[in-house]
């Protein structure tokens, strides 16, 4: 069954009454137009099914999208430690809903007000417009940071403070086009590259040394 994400129906009425308004005048030509917008919207604002791997100390992707960064750096905004951090690029062609990378407890959620550069680049991670969840789970508090592309202006995190979310849960969208960070313990074991690309819920993006 194809599935919708619930952001996504206002812009697909919106797009979809536009399209019947110009068709009914006459105008078939151009309706076509809206009519196209309207189907890439549909597109975009999919949410398919994802079988979640069961594997215990499993992180998985919080996002669909091409893993643009890896690497290990010291995390003075949100854990204040040394992390792993890993960068996933989403273009406007990839599913944008956002699942949790680990069973845990929402501890916090920080939105913080910027800029809207292209998510690809290293300095939208601090100067673009982003909301974080800060997980605490079995394997050490993590930190998911959803970042604003130069398209996407909208971010949605669905949940608060207090929320428990199970691996691979959905827990927001990023409209449009964005980034997803990802802070990991220090000593997990990564086990993706470089320019892989990613599905949220499914890849397995590290481990849990145990």
């Amino acid at each position: 069954m194809f599935k919708i994400a619930p952001e996504g129906l206002p812009f697909i009425i919106c797009s979809a009454i536009l399209t019947f308004i110009i068709y009914a005048s006459g105008r078939n030509w151009i309706a076509a137009l809206p009519a196209l917008l309207t189907l890439f919207i549909i597109f975009f604002f999919r949410d398919p099914d994802r079988v979640i791997p069961e594997e215990e100390g499993a992180f998985v992707s919080p996002a669909d999208g091409r893993i643009i960064v890896i690497k290990d750096v010291f995390d003075p905004l949100y854990l204040k430690k040394k992390v792993k951090l890993i960068s996933i690029f989403m273009s406007p062609f990839n599913v944008h809903v956002n699942r949790s990378p680990v069973t845990g407890k929402v501890s916090d959620i920080i939105h913080t007000r910027g800029d809207f550069h292209a998510a690809y680049k290293d300095s939208a991670a601090a100067t673009n417009e982003n909301t974080v969840m800060i997980l605490d789970s079995n394997y050490g508090r993590i930190a998911v940071r959803q970042v604003a592309g130069f398209i996407a202006r909208r971010i949605v995190c669905r949940v608060r403070p207090g929320d428990n979310l199970s691996t691979g849960q959905k827990y927001g969208i990023i409209k449009f086009g964005s980034r997803v960070d990802i802070f990991l313990p220090e000593d997990v074991e990564v086990v993706v590259v470089p320019d892989k690309r990613s599905k949220a819920g499914e890849t397995i993006l590290a481990r849990a040394k145990r």
